[in-house]
């Protein structure tokens, strides 16, 4: 049997052989010659085109997303719903001149946005069509002025330099607790504002996590940090024997009320003014709610949320946790790019692995942590805990 000294000489040994084949990796795949020969060779010429668009693509991808912009903002794929348009038609009907239409179609089409269909119009594009009615996608898009501008610089953010950010102005109402003046003009319409691009979002969320979990066995839901109550009208549409509660700060809570009592829910519903660090007392619930949450903040706030939670649950009681997480197979660009980019502009949370979250649950009350399958994990994964015995060190 080998010795320990060994396997780790083997160890070493191993990594630094594969230092070295990643090392004349990198210099190849840098060198201008190499570059020019292998677009040259017919076996390895798609694959160098194929990495020279992915790298366009990421110098081009600003551009991009304005394309999809002035699409949205223009309507485009609402008026090109019912079917295909000329451009002298679409050109009328966005207010602008044709030569622009064009400019602004032909881009839309090399973006797989609008395609061109038969006597000189154009129709939806393969992209272009899943975003017709797609409030949760447009308000994000429409959104992305702020982060845009926040990014302007990105390497003054990641010093710290940008102090003042879009983003960051986004989310006034949203500390410990709460801004010195919560009935000020600026933090209701911040509060409103945000709540919106949440709840015009939340859908994109709300089924996956239903379609996740069956809430047949429980009867009583709080949703900690519930915005404006649109998750949990999603699941009363669902789930008819369920009562709920929603926490969330006095003037997000405001517009629940409205929007439950608007829904008819109102009677299913209690809705409390709170903070998730200075929570009053809640009680009650055997399955509690935190629906893109946790990774808005930084570690020692998110532990005190998981703690809010696992305090308001009886053992045995269940935790639903919801969010876009790093590292997720498939959507690494979403979780650690994205999202990891944007809290830095907002200036606070991060995403956060599987791991690391499950690490947090447990350090936070909770056990038996698994992560549920989902159908779209690049918006969201779900991960379900247990609550356990509270430690005395609680008390």
């Amino acid at each position: 049997m080998p010795s320990p000294s060994d396997v780790a000489d083997a160890s070493s040994a191993s990594a630094s052989l594969r230092d070295r084949w990643l090392l004349w990796r990198d210099q190849t795949l840098a060198s201008p010659v190499f570059q020019r020969w292998a677009s040259g060779v017919p076996g390895l010429r798609w694959i160098a085109r194929r990495r020279a668009r992915a790298v366009f693509d990421l110098v081009a991808g600003f551009v991009y997303s304005q394309v999809l912009e002035a699409c949205i903002r223009l309507r485009l794929f609402q008026l090109l719903a019912d079917g295909p348009l000329s451009l002298t038609e679409l050109a009328h009907r966005m207010s602008l001149a044709p030569p622009q239409t064009e400019r602004l179609l032909l881009a839309a089409v090399s973006l797989r946005l609008v395609e061109r269909r038969r006597c000189d119009r154009f129709g939806l594009g393969v992209l272009g069509a899943p975003l017709v009615g797609n409030a949760a996608v447009e308000a994000m898009v429409l959104h992305h002025g702020a982060l845009y501008a926040d990014l302007r610089d990105p390497v003054a953010l990641l010093r710290g330099q940008s102090t003042q950010t879009a983003l960051a102005a986004y989310w006034p109402y949203a500390g410990d607790l709460g801004p010195s003046d919560p009935s000020s003009a600026q933090t209701r319409q911040a509060a409103a504002t945000y709540t919106s691009l949440m709840a015009a979002s939340q859908p994109l969320v709300a089924h996956d996590v239903l379609d996740a979990y069956p809430m047949h066995q429980h009867r009583h839901l709080l949703d900690l940090g519930g915005g404006d109550g649109s998750f949990i009208a999603l699941v009363a549409e669902r789930h008819h024997h369920l009562n709920f509660t929603l926490l969330d700060l006095p003037d997000v809570a405001a517009r629940a009320r409205m929007n439950l009592a608007e829904r008819g829910l109102q009677h299913r519903v209690q809705v409390v003014d709170g903070s998730f660090f200075t929570p009053p007392q809640l009680q009650g619930a055997d399955l509690v709610t935190l629906v893109r949450v946790v990774h808005d903040h930084d570690d020692d706030a998110a532990l005190a949320i998981l703690r809010t939670a696992r305090t308001a649950l009886p053992v045995g009681g269940v935790l639903l946790l919801a969010e876009p997480m790093s590292e997720t197979p498939g959507a690494e660009p979403m979780g650690d790019a994205y999202f990891g980019f944007y809290l830095l502009a907002m200036g606070q949370g991060r995403p956060r692995t599987v791991d690391t979250l499950k690490g947090m649950l447990c350090a936070s009350g909770f056990a038996h942590v698994r992560l549920l399958p989902t159908r779209l994990r690049l918006q969201t994964q779900v991960l379900l805990a247990t609550a356990s015995p509270i430690p005395d060190s609680w008390e």
